[in-house]
């Protein structure tokens, strides 16, 4: 019986605070180093230790003089198979940081075609898939039922999906200042999840 096929993964650690105690940082760590052990070759991102400007206008999102950090994280995606997409909820929705990167990075030209000829713009970045992890304060299940975790649907329609990359399997982490025990079940399940390449 044969092993899951290796791929190239990249990491997108999307918490802006560098600080290594953060749980997400914790979580991205072991997802790569469950991949690497298997075999995948992991690129990581770290959005926090990165330097770009948020863009404030179409002439620059239209540009092509991009940041070094957000050329480097284009040429990860561009080499990429899967991603693995990590992030605090802060304020019901993604930080800000890391929705500056996605604009910086998802531009035309690169992530998706605006001049094709079809109705919608042509996706350019098919043929990769992604898994979306969200840690939260507040039990998983009241963001799913009452939020209907409505920011995580705007990040696989609006964002991924736009640009080609499905699917999207979403990991919802909750009450992450909980037990202790709940959080190390969390990190195993990130080091199996990689060790699969998923």
């Amino acid at each position: 019986m044969s092993g899951p096929s290796l791929r190239n993964i990249v990491v997108i650690d999307g918490h802006p605070d560098s600080d290594p105690s953060r749980y997400v940082h914790a979580l991205a760590q072991r997802y790569a180093a469950g991949a690497e052990e298997s075999g995948h070759a992991v690129r990581r991102l770290a959005v926090g230790d990165m330097a770009f400007p948020l863009i404030t206008d179409r002439k620059t999102w239209e540009g092509e003089d991009l940041p070094p950090a957000i050329r480097e994280a284009q040429e990860a995606i561009t080499w990429a198979e899967h991603l693995l997409i990590i992030y605090p909820l802060w304020l019901g929705d993604m930080p800000a940081q890391l929705k500056g990167f996605f604009e910086q990075v998802l531009r035309p030209g690169f992530a998706f075609d605006p001049n094709a000829s079809d109705r919608f713009p042509r996706k350019r970045l098919k043929g990769r898939t992604a898994r979306i992890v969200v840690t939260m304060g507040m039990p998983a299940f009241v963001y799913r039922a009452f939020y209907h975790a409505h920011s995580v649907r705007s990040l696989e329609r609006n964002i991924l999906s736009f640009v080609g990359i499905r699917p999207v399997r979403r990991v919802l982490i909750g009450s992450v200042e909980g037990r202790p025990s709940a959080r190390e079940r969390w990190l195993d399940a990130l080091h199996a999840w990689g060790v699969a390449g998923a």
